[in-house]
């Protein structure tokens, strides 16, 4: 049974950075691309980025392009969200996921089997 542990969120003034973590544990991490979803209050969980399995592709939400970065360090079966420039629209519970099946890729909320239990980001003004 796989384990996603986030951690890295905590409050920020905007304009701000954070490196969010996500440590997985009871699967081939490197043969399964990872992804990270934002849930707001009173929304409904969003895409925000995805990493394939050894990294070489990666894709974001519009409203975060240019500003956050996902990475993977296979080694520590770790993947990672780096946010600069943050914005208050940016305040969310910031949850990491697994796809269903390895060695396929996945950047939609369907094809992810597997969550963690998130990680708050707050971001005031």
């Amino acid at each position: 049974q796989v384990q996603l542990v986030e951690s890295g969120g905590r409050s920020v003034q905007a304009g701000g950075s954070l490196r969010l973590s996500c440590a997985a544990s009871g699967r081939t991490f490197s043969s399964y691309a990872m992804g990270w979803f934002r849930q707001a209050p009173g929304k409904e969980r969003e895409f925000v980025a995805s990493i394939s399995k050894n990294g070489a592709r990666t894709d974001y939400a519009d409203s975060v392009k240019g500003r956050f970065t996902i990475s993977r360090d296979n080694a520590k079966n770790t993947v990672y969200l780096q946010m600069n420039s943050l914005k208050p629209e940016d305040t969310a519970v910031y949850y990491c996921a697994l796809p269903i099946a390895p060695f396929m890729y996945a950047n939609r909320a369907a094809e992810f089997g597997s969550w963690g239990q998130g990680t708050q980001v707050t971001v005031s003004s």
